[in-house]
């Protein structure tokens, strides 16, 4: 586990694995997202619950598009796969997994929200796939989660149109579970239930 990409901290029988990246916008390298996908198998051994944080402007900003943009199809190809492999480690993790979302939750960061559990926002938390601003469409399994977790046509509507969604809005369409000033702790006290 690199200390440059995230810490990992104990609460109790929760596991929270904080998003810390250098830059603090917890953009998701080839090594952060390996580092990453690491940490959450080698976690998936215990069986305890975690709790995905970023810091109190990014939960996550997604991909690095300075990376992307100097991949070519072979190495585009094999940066979604492992994009893919850490989503669903995520997404099958053995024990209940939070995202507890302040600030910004941007592209492959919102497919790894999307990828958790439960979502938990700060009332400043930012979601968008922002990607077909760029002419990007996420590898990252975001296509399949959000459709069903909000419906085909909104979903669309969200990738189609790169469309930036606040937390209020957010919680009225059932993107996240619930609307904390902590949303860390709020996650936590859920988890502890």
């Amino acid at each position: 586990m690199s200390a440059t990409d995230f810490q990992l901290e104990e609460r109790g029988e929760v596991r929270v694995v904080r998003l810390q990246s250098q830059d603090a916008t917890n953009r998701l390298t080839r090594n952060f997202v390996l580092s990453l996908t690491d940490a959450i198998a080698r976690l998936a051994r215990d069986r305890r619950p975690i709790v995905l944080a970023g810091n109190e402007k990014f939960f996550c900003a997604g991909a690095d598009l300075q990376e992307i943009f100097t991949l070519d199809a072979s190495s585009a190809y094999e940066f979604s796969g492992i994009g893919q492999t850490l989503m669903n480690a995520v997404d099958q993790f053995p024990a209940p997994v939070y995202a507890a979302v302040e600030g910004y939750c941007m592209g492959g960061g919102l497919d790894l929200a999307l990828a958790c559990d439960h979502r938990v926002a700060s009332p400043n938390a930012v979601f968008g796939h922002r990607g077909a601003a760029l002419g990007l469409i996420t590898g990252w399994g975001g296509t399949q989660r959000l459709p069903r977790l909000l419906g085909k046509g909104r979903a669309l509507q969200m990738f189609v149109a790169a469309e930036t969604i606040m937390a209020p809005q957010a919680l009225d369409i059932g993107l996240v579970d619930t609307i904390a000033a902590d949303p860390l702790a709020e996650a936590i006290r859920c988890l502890e239930q």
